[in-house]
């Protein structure tokens, strides 16, 4: 049989709540013409119950608070916890309070209507009134047809190595379908990124096609953004909180400041830097951003950093261009500033 590549993607995983299956319940998936329902219904609708506090959650729940509608977030947890530290999960927590989006903590028991959802009621009993449910509590891949076609599978996707081939060395697969390897542990886990499917198709499609050089895929980073209240967050790498979780011993650098100077410019922002760093050798493990929209190039610098496994030292030297109406001040600069905050730490 000739080459063939798999990108078969992820689908909604819908948690089985009772009542889950009343009219008024939605899930986010990849499919327009459900999407273009689920818009519609979205219209007819006023108080909306979002389930969740991911990526998609919160963008979700953003837009539609744009068309006027009172929104609530049931979380879990915390907001963005995969990917982002207490701080960071409480400064978009304000943001979306102060733009009228309601925050509630706490699990989901049950959806509640005749026919048709009216309420979502919580394990601690209180009740929230709500005209449509979405569901945004994760994804899981897309693996049937592998299946269908003898394919390794594990519980986080399509199995492949370092070159994207699968277990038939004539079927590549990339995307959020396969199982991906942590950078840093190795171990394998899921992740769901359209920009984590491009660079492994780069890979499978060098490969694929036999060009002269072969790509691997040396294990995979993560790096996220998103834009949600007026606020952009962006992180790589390891959180502080599952890097200490994996036994490194961290140190942490942080700077804030505005990302224009002077900072009297009427589009400035203020941003927030904070880098972990391992104390052995001072290498970059992760790296979080909130600010403007200039974080979310902000984070591309921060996750070739922590490819190459950079320094502490050599972030701090690293080489900058800077421009009054376009960045922050060459010596204000906050991944230099958190480079260097971590610096005075790790000589102590």
């Amino acid at each position: 049989m000739g080459e063939a590549r798999l990108a078969t993607g992820s689908k909604p995983a819908k948690p089985d709540f009772p009542g889950v299956d009343l009219d008024g319940v939605y899930t986010v998936p990849k499919d327009y013409e459900y999407l273009k329902k689920l818009r519609e219904k979205v219209e007819e609708a006023e108080k909306i119950v979002i389930v969740g506090g991911g990526f998609i959650a919160l963008e979700v729940g953003d837009e539609i608070r744009k068309l006027g509608k009172d929104v609530t977030l049931v979380v879990r947890s915390r907001l963005l916890r995969s990917s982002f530290d207490p701080e960071f999960s409480k400064m978009v927590e304000e943001r979306l309070r102060e733009v009228g989006i309601n925050v509630v903590y706490g699990q989901v028991e049950r959806f509640l209507g005749n026919g048709k959802v009216e309420k979502v009621k919580l394990l601690d009993g209180s009740e929230i009134p709500a005209d449509l449910v979405i569901l945004s509590t994760g994804y899981k891949p897309n693996v049937d047809l592998a299946v269908k076609a003898g394919l390794k599978v594990t519980r986080y996707g399509i199995w492949t190595d370092e070159y994207m081939r699968t277990s038939h060395p004539d079927i590549f697969a990339v995307g959020d379908c396969v199982e991906h390897r942590d950078f840093f542990t190795g171990k394998p886990y899921g992740l769901m990124l359209a920009s984590t499917a491009t660079f492994e198709a780069r890979i499978a499609g060098a490969n694929l096609f036999k060009l002269q050089i072969v790509r691997e895929n040396k294990r995979t980073i993560g790096a996220y953004s998103t834009h949600v209240a007026g606020l952009t967050l962006a992180a790589a790498g390891l959180t502080e909180e599952a890097a200490r979780k994996e036994g490194f011993e961290v140190i942490v650098g942080r700077a804030s400041g505005p990302d224009r100077h002077p900072a009297k410019f009427p589009d400035t922002s203020m941003v927030t830097v904070k880098l972990i760093f391992s104390r052995d050798r001072g290498a970059i493990l992760g790296a979080q951003i909130a600010g403007g929209k200039s974080v979310g190039e902000m984070i591309n610098i921060l996750a070739l950093a922590i490819q190459k496994r950079l320094t502490a030292s050599e972030l701090y030297t690293m080489q900058i261009a800077t421009h009054p109406l376009l960045t922050a001040s060459p010596i204000g600069y906050q991944i230099l500033k958190a480079a260097e905050d971590a610096l005075a730490k790790l000589r102590t």
